[in-house]
Order: C-alpha cells, then sequence, then structure tokens
C-alpha cells in the first residue's frame, strides 16, 4: 500500500471551528470525516470542509507540522489557511481530482 502522509485542517465554515490531523492516505480520512465515520471532535462539530492540507515524504515530518501546528495560535492557523485558501473553500474536490 501506498503511503502518502499529509497534516489536514478541517473547518465547519468560514473563520468556524479548527480541527487539525495527520494521515497517511488524504482522500480516504477526509472522505471518512465528511461521512461522519469518525467518533469525535470533527464529528461532534460537524468539521467536514477541507480548509487546508500539506503532503510530504515521510510520517516523521507530518507528525512533527501536525505538532507545530497544534501549538501554535488561532492567529497563526487562520493566517496559514487564509495564505492558500482566503475563502476557506472545501478542497476535497482539488485531492480526488
Amino acid at each position: 500500500m501506498e503511503r502518502n502522509p499529509a497534516i489536514y485542517i478541517l473547518s465547519n465554515q468560514y473563520q468556524g471551528t479548527l480541527y487539525i490531523g495527520v494521515t497517511s492516505d488524504l482522500i480516504k480520512r477526509i472522505w471518512q470525516h465528511k461521512e461522519g465515520v469518525i467518533e469525535g471532535f470533527s464529528k461532534k462539530y460537524g468539521l467536514k470542509r477541507l480548509v487546508y492540507f500539506e503532503q510530504f515524504e515521510d510520517m516523521a515530518g507530518a507528525i512533527q507540522r501536525e505538532k507545530q501546528l497544534k501549538t501554535g495560535s488561532r492567529a497563526k492557523k487562520v493566517a496559514l489557511i487564509e495564505s492558500t485558501n482566503p475563502d476557506w473553500c472545501d478542497l476535497y474536490s482539488k485531492i480526488v481530482g
């Protein structure tokens, strides 16, 4: 199985609640969030909009970046999202291509 490590940020709306995650299969993981098959924070708050993602060569790099983002301020997370996605559009269609 080919692994494609990535970090991602989900939201429920423009400037809404944020969730940061890490995965080895971005398409599958976001599909799981959208379908509500993952219990927890993202399901509770309806976080189904993929607003940001980064891909990595290895899982160690992805995990390191996830930890870095999680410890940063909300303002830094919002600035990161808006640097590439100012309208907070759902990027899922871009990754399923």
